[in-house]
């Protein structure tokens, strides 16, 4: 019987539900977190271990993660940071309020809440953490910049403290998927909507087909994938005696990365800006 804990962000649906409810199943200990008190509500409905966190909020991720460690007796064996959203629209477009606010979900709390657990992870001697990044965390796409800065963000720090931690016992591997069945594109819709305007840009035409793109109903793009093939790489990533330092999730991100290691950047973005 598997009696290892671990912490997920972004749990009301998706990618973080899926591994919640896998890695229960499994026989983990699951802190299901969410941002919202309705979400929380739900997943205690569905028998998972719910609490409430706020990557925006500090004080939500001292409370919550304080609050964890006292049921586990100060323990954490595991952290999956997945809660993220992606704010769509052109990077001339973007205020730096819009994106100083996409940097603090998919960032600095994402960092906030890793400091907090490291300490508990080197006292006891062991621990894996996990960072939901994505395909855009090594190839950009148009009106994706916002996004895509953020796990290029977190791909640079989660690579330097793989460095850190060496001999440590703790490993931290990138998750990195391309197109998942999920809320996301709704999710980024609404940003969308909030704090672009396409009235005043000169993308107004282009914008047209991202609408379509985030409005459609079901996979926008060929190759999309439901949550279980992030959940396996998950648990590869928590039980391997040698975790990956990357994982690849979906034909896309595999394509990709190779096309990435053999093209030169200007036949890159020529047939990017294809996609």
């Amino acid at each position: 019987m598997n009696n290892k804990s671990i912490l997920i962000t972004g749990c009301s649906t998706g990618i973080g539900l899926c591994v919640a409810q896998g890695l229960q199943d499994r026989g983990y200990r699951v802190f299901a977190t969410a941002r919202k008190k309705d979400d929380v509500k739900k997943l205690q409905s569905l028998g998972l271990e719910s609490l409430q966190l706020d990557l925006d909020d500090s004080q939500s991720i001292q409370t919550a993660v304080k609050e964890i460690l006292n049921r586990t007796n100060g323990t954490l064996d595991a952290l999956f940071n997945n809660g993220a959203y992606g704010q769509a629209g052109a990077v001339e477009d973007l205020s730096r309020d819009v994106l100083r606010q996409q940097f603090e979900t998919n960032v600095f709390g994402w960092h906030e809440l890793t400091n907090l657990v490291l300490p508990v992870m080197l006292k006891q001697g062991h621990g894996r953490i996990i960072q939901n990044s994505s395909v855009l965390g090594f190839v950009a796409l148009k009106f994706r910049g916002a996004y895509s800065a953020s796990k290029y963000a977190i791909e640079g720090l989660t690579d330097t403290l793989r460095q850190e931690l060496s001999g440590t016992n703790i490993f931290i591997s990138l998750v990195e998927p391309g197109p998942i069945e999920s809320q996301f594109r709704k999710n980024s819709f609404a940003m969308y909507k909030k704090n672009i305007n396409k009235e005043n840009s000169r993308f107004k035409t282009e914008y047209t087909a991202t609408e379509e793109r985030l409005s459609k109903e079901g996979p926008a793009v060929p190759f999309t994938l439901p949550a279980e093939a992030v959940l396996k790489k998950v648990i590869h990533a928590l039980e391997s005696k040698k975790p990956k330092p990357r994982y690849y999730v979906t034909f896309p991100t595999y394509l990709f990365g190779y096309l990435k290691r053999f093209l030169s950047t200007n036949l890159m973005d020529k047939l990017l800006n294809k996609v």
